[in-house]
């Protein structure tokens, strides 16, 4: 009996001394099956014949429930099969055109909108990779980003027409073929394509179109660090497409859930976790055209969205819209991104109910990823044993001021103790490859990082900053090298100052992101030199900006120096000016402000200093 005893009070007392000093635990053996369930469905998936691609998984959810709603759009519902029939007239219209043959990459520059997500699928269909363009890009950036990818097609929406235009000169030289979504277009060398969509048959395709796609064929290039003068297009290949596919199913969405999709479709958060998850899920996407802080939550309860999407800044706007007394009557039981403080994700869920944030780390072109799986606030992801073997990471010491990892006298890297910020640097594998730019090996050899633990062995420099703490979770702390982060957009310092530096008065330009309080992320801001035989001109270099940068991109602040300081490798200094950021009252230099009303650059007084730091002036 006394036996008998001990065995029911040990059985009692384990899970409590379980939950105690291992309060993770469960977490990490459920988030473990998860992780050995995906890989079993990936695994089965690729030995499959023919060729499993994502697009098959949309025909499978199509055949299974082609009634059902997949995407509502404004005024607009479409079921499965209703995207599945569009999808095929979009192809045969595009089949049809003589100049069009399929497997030819194609670029498509269009907001978010259910064509969009009909012309992917069609290319899909054809076999063609397709060039996610930024609908914000202008003139030098657009004819880049298309020429960079090697596109033979260009596909716009009808309102980006102006923009067309002004590189329609260089397309048509290169013999590209452009078609607008109108069903009318007087402009030559662009011909409209809704007329021809219309006109389509929606028959199936031949699957023999497709037929020469294998695992590591390109299936979209989408643009990362930039849409600033120069981006890079991130190569997303079959494979990696293939395993975007589980992003939203591991985060438990399933066929019931309705999913919210306000962010760019052109970027990899809405266009592979929400367009590319959903079509995993089986699920229906509430499909906006931009993001809006004060129609969100009226959205969510008309559609009655439960999943929804979010970067770090979408939820500090939310929280920043005036309170009512609805704020938690929703249905809205998870987001999921990355990118939110700990602050505002306190607030987050303070304010609007019992929603569970499920906190991310990924990045387009990177191959190695984390989930805050356990809920943990201010984390990004928490380290697990077995993911580190399948993907094998670690984080190494980093000289911020030399801009490079900190080597032994081996020559290889050494690695951060728990609790020290470091590098984090991905192994290069079969199962986690990196297939880099397109067209830009420099970039992507600028990535790959040698001799890291041994010699000979081979790493993706991810340029993030990252520490983990003693209970194994992953902290985000910074960005390194020449990227900062504003409004959600990854801005490359040196690609903004060749676009300063064009204009007549620059001489030099050093970019550089400076913290504002209570904004994610940093605000960019430019130490410059003046030409000898020029004045600074506010105005012009404005309407410079504005020509050749998206909002996100414009350097906010301009502070005027004599010269440019660098360090003895002729790299530019910025951690002191980082440091000094935009307080007139430690900056000696002249200092100026976007002025978006003057459509100029004016001086920064105490008062605006005072107006932003209160956060009574928006940036």
């Amino acid at each position: 009996m006394f036996i008998i005893s001990i065995f029911l009070a040990t059985l009692v007392i384990i899970p409590f001394a379980v939950k105690t000093f291992f309060p993770y635990v469960w977490m990490d053996i459920l988030y473990l099956r998860d992780l050995l369930r995906m890989f079993g469905t990936f695994v089965s998936r690729r030995r499959r014949k023919p060729l499993f691609l994502a697009l098959d998984r949309f025909l499978e959810q199509t055949a299974a429930h082609p009634d059902k709603l997949f995407v509502v759009f404004e005024n607009e519902s479409y079921s499965y099969s209703d995207t599945d029939k569009r999808s095929n007239k979009v192809a045969n219209a595009l089949r049809a055109h003589p100049q069009y043959k399929a497997g030819d990459t194609v670029a498509l520059f269009t907001g978010n909108e259910p064509a969009f997500m009909f012309t992917w699928l069609a290319l899909a269909k054809l076999g063609s990779p397709v060039a996610l363009l930024n609908h914000n890009i202008r003139s030098k950036s657009l004819l880049h980003c298309f020429n960079c990818c090697k596109a033979k097609v260009l596909i716009a929406a009808s309102e980006l027409k102006e923009a067309v235009e002004d590189v329609l000169p260089s397309l048509r030289e290169q013999g590209v073929s452009i078609y607008l979504m109108a069903k009318a277009c007087d402009t030559p060398g662009i011909e409209s394509f809704s007329d021809k969509v219309e006109q389509a048959s929606d028959a199936p395709l031949p699957r023999s179109l497709r037929s020469h796609i294998t695992l590591k064929s390109p299936a979209v290039y989408i643009y990362t660090s930039g849409t600033t003068g120069l981006p890079k297009a991130a190569v997303v290949n079959q494979t990696r497409l293939f395993v975007a596919l589980a992003v939203l199913s591991s985060n438990g969405v399933t066929s019931g859930d309705v999913i919210y999709l306000n962010l760019p479709l052109y970027h990899t958060a809405g266009f592979i976790i929400g367009f590319i998850g959903s079509i995993e899920t089986g699920s229906t996407i509430i499909l906006k055209k931009k993001f809006s802080a004060s129609q969100f939550w009226d959205d969510c309860r008309k559609h009655n969205v439960t999943v929804v999407q979010y970067i770090g800044e979408v939820l500090r706007y939310l929280c920043n819209t005036p309170k009512r007394e609805n704020d938690k009557a929703h249905k809205v039981r998870l987001a999921i991104g990355n990118g939110v403080r700990a602050e505002i994700w306190r607030e987050f869920l303070n304010r609007f109910g019992k929603i569970e944030v499920r906190e991310f780390y990924a990045s387009t072109e990177g191959n190695v990823g984390f989930v805050n799986y356990a809920g943990k606030i201010g984390a990004i992801g928490r380290v697990n044993f077995f993911h580190r073997k399948l993907f094998p990471y670690t984080l190494i010491k980093y000289d911020t001021e030399r801009d490079e990892p900190v080597r032994d006298a081996n020559g290889l890297c050494i690695e951060s103790p728990k609790g020290e910020t470091g590098l984090l640097v991905s192994k290069i594998t079969e199962v986690a490859p990196f297939v880099g730019y397109a067209q830009n090996e420099r970039q992507t050899e600028k990535k790959r990082l040698r001799d890291v633990l041994k010699k000979g062995d081979l790493y993706f420099n991810s340029g993030d900053l990252l520490r983990i703490d003693k209970d194994n979770f992953i902290y985000f702390q910074d960005r390194v090298g020449d990227t900062f982060r504003w409004k959600g957009e990854n801005v490359a310092t040196t690609e903004v100052a060749d676009i300063l530096t064009i204009c007549d008065c620059v001489k030099e330009a050093n970019v550089y992101g400076v913290q504002v309080p209570g904004h994610e992320g940093r605000i960019g801001m430019a130490a410059v030199t003046i030409k000898e035989d020029a004045q600074f001109d506010g105005s012009n270099i404005y309407s410079h900006v504005v020509s050749y940068l998206p909002s996100y991109a414009r350097p906010r602040f301009i502070r005027m120096q004599n010269a440019v300081e660098v360090t003895g490798t002729f790299k530019q200094m910025k951690v002191k000016l980082v440091e000094e950021g935009f307080d007139p009252g430690c900056v000696q230099d002249p200092l100026y402000i976007l002025d978006a009303r003057e459509k100029s650059y004016m001086p920064v007084t105490a008062q605006i200093y005072g107006s932003i730091t209160s956060g009574t002036m928006k940036l």
